[in-house]
């Protein structure tokens, strides 16, 4: 569903410009309290998010090369708004897509460059607001577990692709650049996308599912469905641990197990993604996708113009001067994933060390506070001494 330039014009593309950076600024916000890094106040398991942040959005840009046919000449792809806010949050989940959508769009001339901004509200607002919104409300409705976190993926993720089907319909009503009858385009672009949200939500929820069976506690849409442990006394403790106290540990007693690196998660995730880039997406359906099959048939495609970017090496996701689709395809790929990943990691990393930063300022703030009201006598525990009083007072 990547808009290429020329669709919608250029007021409307401006005014989605500066809402789609609003929105990023937004999420860059949200983002620092979901990737905050250890302390009082970070998020349950906020500090395993940021390292896979990076990955998800990596990974999305690889399972978006595989196209999906989904009807006669018409396939389809991942967005991925429904997958990125349900594994990392919804605020990192809008700034991953937003780094996916940028690297393809300057990298492989794949959605225009101003038509960026009309791209992320669309495929990166739009689909993630609208599918955290059904996935928490399903969550809370359906028991507790993973078979329900599962089941609201799918149903979230299946919602989310007509919902932004139905967001460019409305931003074509206000700046389409052919005159299209609105209705003629709503019912085209949704009913294609109806069929493309049934592979998304099988992606999504497979994906979700694979995470949740290895470390569910990597899932930022599952944190809080497990019950805390609570240890109780045994009656044939003894006396010391039933006053209360600890008792010395034996000889050889097992410790409780450090915190579980994401290590193994992330490396697989990273295989993942470049086989998927690299190799699969050679066999990857070549039939347009669901806009451009909808822009072919009703004629919104005839002011669309060239991608600013089209004589960039990797334009068309394909490696210029080899001659092997293959090699070609699957090299573009790769470079993809690792351009992506780096960018999308550099960019998650600086968001939680700011988030660091600004916790010690404040922590520094509070201490300077407690010793300036010490060196005025007036520090926790000092009690002012009344003065006595005189005879004339008397």
């Amino acid at each position: 569903m990547h808009v290429p330039d020329g669709f919608i014009d250029a007021p409307v593309s401006a005014a989605t410009g500066v809402f789609a950076a609003a929105a990023v600024a937004v999420s860059l916000r949200g983002a620092r309290r979901e990737l905050g890094g250890p302390g009082p106040h970070a998020g349950p398991g906020a500090e395993r998010t940021a390292p896979l942040a990076g990955l998800v959005a990596a990974f999305i840009f690889a399972v978006q090369m595989l196209n999906f046919p989904v009807a006669a000449g018409t396939s389809g792809h991942l967005l991925g708004g429904a997958l990125a806010a349900i594994l990392v949050g919804p605020y990192t989940g809008v700034l991953c897509v937003s780094v996916v959508l940028l690297m393809q769009a300057v990298l492989f001339a794949d959605g225009g460059l101003t038509a960026l901004g009309v791209n992320i509200t669309d495929m990166a607002v739009v689909t993630t607001v609208v599918a955290y919104g059904i996935f928490r409300g399903l969550v809370k409705a359906l028991p507790r577990g993973r078979r329900a976190v599962t089941a609201a993926s799918f149903a979230a993720a299946v919602v989310s692709v007509p919902a932004a089907a139905a967001a460019f319909t409305g931003l074509y009503a206000l700046g389409g650049t052919t005159d299209v009858p609105i209705g003629t385009v709503f019912a085209a672009m949704t009913g294609v996308h109806v069929l493309i949200g049934i592979g998304e939500a099988a992606i999504t929820a497979l994906t979700v599912g694979a995470v949740l069976a290895v470390r569910p506690d990597l899932v930022y849409g599952a944190r809080g469905l497990a019950k805390p442990l609570q240890l109780r006394t045994s009656p044939l403790a003894g006396p010391a641990a039933r006053a209360g106290e600890r008792e010395p540990e034996p000889a050889g007693a097992a410790r409780p197990a450090a915190r579980r690196s994401a290590r193994r998660v992330w490396l697989a995730g990273v295989a993942v993604a470049l086989v998927c880039a690299g190799g699969v997406s050679y066999y990857a359906s070549a039939s347009p996708d669901g806009l451009e099959k909808v822009a072919e048939d009703q004629g919104i495609d005839a002011k669309a113009e060239e991608h600013a970017a089209k004589d960039s090496p990797l334009a068309d996701y394909s490696v210029k001067d080899i001659a092997n689709p293959r090699i070609s395809g699957g090299l573009a790929g790769v470079i993809g994933v690792g351009a992506t990943l780096a960018v999308g990691t550099g960019v998650f990393v600086v968001v939680r060390r700011r988030r660091g930063a600004a916790r010690d300022a404040a922590g520094a703030d509070a201490a300077a506070g407690t010793a300036t009201a010490a060196s005025t006598g007036t520090a926790a525990g000092d009690v002012p001494v009344p003065p006595r009083p005189t005879s004339e007072s008397a």
